[in-house]
């Protein structure tokens, strides 16, 4: 439903992109179960990068912050799953800490590194807090980087509350 950027898993209160201390780079998901299970949300985590290499940076680490026990016992028990094909899994799985938000300028990335849809998000979600937890936004974003098919995208685009000339854009970009 929702996703936002932003540090995790360390110990300094307040970090920045600047200022990391211990924190990690991360995306907090919020997600609807009855449409998403975690585990399919997990399923979508291992196979996004690769879990196996080693941390270089605690910055960039691949980790799993899980909210409860039953989080924890299916990050463990897909995590088992993907060793027992990939190999030895390097990702942390840790409970969750307090979640920092980063920067306004990291927050849908996708979005304003487009100068008309930036334009078209920024008209409807004036407030910025708005915008950082709006659906349509991450929906937006997940296209733009590539998540979600063609046939996903012309099913929900009406609901996004788009302009028509955004929905060509996106369009666009997505055969691109």
């Amino acid at each position: 439903m929702r996703t936002r950027v932003g540090y995790a898993g360390g110990t300094l209160k307040n970090p920045t992109y600047h200022n990391l201390g211990d924190h990690s780079e991360s995306i907090q998901i919020d997600f609807d179960p009855t449409k998403l299970t975690y585990e399919r949300l997990l399923d979508k985590f291992w196979h996004a990068h690769n879990p196996c290499r080693a941390e270089y940076s605690r910055q960039y680490r691949s980790a799993i912050f899980y909210h409860n026990d039953e989080q924890k016992k299916l990050a463990l028990e897909t995590m088992h799953r993907e060793e027992a094909t990939r190999g030895k899994i390097a990702t942390a799985i840790v409970p969750a800490t307090e979640f920092y938000l980063a920067e306004d300028y990291h927050q849908k990335y996708a979005i304003r590194c487009s100068s008309e849809l930036s334009a078209e998000f920024n008209a409807m979600y004036p407030k910025l807090n708005d915008f950082v937890n709006s659906t349509a936004a991450a929906r937006v974003n997940g296209y733009l980087n590539g998540s979600g098919s063609r046939a996903q995208f012309e099913a929900e685009a009406p609901e996004l509350g788009l302009s028509t000339k955004a929905v060509e854009i996106l369009r666009r970009r997505m055969r691109e």
